[in-house]
């Protein structure tokens, strides 16, 4: 239960700062967004219509649509997050900030919005709208769902073109592209993970250099070389990003012909990592 607490509070947080990010920074510069939120702001410029209301009814809708790639609590995540940030989006309609400059004006809209959808995703739910569709391309073609959520935005923002102009389009690409940084960050966190392969004449001895000094499970793989068909161990290790140069310099003085591979990964999870029940 206190965990479900936690999360709707996250939620409640990330809707306001996406709300926020829309009142504050994004109609106020007459710039446009990404997704539903970038629909509605294209209603209101054009017809006067409420963001709040415009946005709660098409997030609704796709929510119908694509509910049956969400899980139960992903789905009442979701409706959750749309509820409070069509809430948030009319609570905070006559709020504003003193600032003229619209470059810093299209960066802190990007954090915001960064901020706000990456609390909301993180906790498991979705803000709706494009982030469902981000969640099937996650699912089925391996995007992560911050470079998805940045692709739909994009071709809805570039739909905006006619109403906002040029400085504006640019300037809203800017804003979805420090979004994505930002909810990229929030989402995987400050410490991203390294996976390490190592081919060497000494695997024996390099695990047991990383398993003694370095604290970090080791698998061995069999494999061979393709031309000499030599029979090798191949060491599989993931490791903080931070932990990098203290595996490369025992490789180095044990063998320092051998082969390393460093490859980005993310979510991590088991034994020295996230419990896979808490993710």
């Amino acid at each position: 239960m206190k965990k479900y607490v936690l999360d709707i509070l996250m939620i409640m947080i990330g809707s306001l700062l996406f709300a926020l990010a829309v009142n504050l920074f994004v109609i106020p510069n007459d710039l446009g967004e990404g997704g539903v939120t970038g629909l509605t702001i294209i209603a209101y410029y054009l017809f006067g219509w409420s963001p709040s209301i415009v946005s709660f009814v098409l997030n609704a809708a796709l929510l119908v649509v694509g509910y049956k790639f969400l899980n139960r609590q992903t789905t009442i995540y979701t409706i959750i997050a749309v509820t409070f940030h069509s809430l948030f989006l009319h609570l905070t309609e006559t709020w504003s900030i003193s600032s003229n400059e619209i470059i810093v004006n299209s960066i802190f809209g990007g954090v915001f919005a960064g901020v706000g959808i990456g609390l909301i995703i993180r906790v498991g739910g979705t803000t709706a709208g494009s982030t469902i569709l981000a969640r099937i391309t996650n699912k089925y073609l391996g995007w992560s769902i911050s470079y998805g959520l940045l692709f739909f935005d994009l071709i809805v923002a570039f739909s905006s073109y006619f109403i906002i102009g040029t400085e504006a389009l640019l300037l809203t690409i800017i804003m979805l592209y420090v979004g994505t940084k930002v909810m990229e960050f929030v989402i995987e966190g400050v410490n991203p993970k390294k996976a390490v392969t190592i081919i060497s004449k000494k695997p024996e001895a390099i695990a047991g250099q990383v398993s003694a000094f370095m604290n970090r499970g080791v698998t061995v793989l069999s494999g061979h070389g393709y031309y000499t068909k030599e029979q090798k161990e191949i060491l599989y290790i993931v490791i903080s990003k931070q932990e990098v140069v203290k595996l490369k310099k025992i490789v180095k003085e044990i063998d320092k012909d051998a082969f390393i591979a460093i490859h980005d990964v993310r979510d991590v999870f088991g034994h020295g990592f996230i419990e896979l029940s808490k993710s």
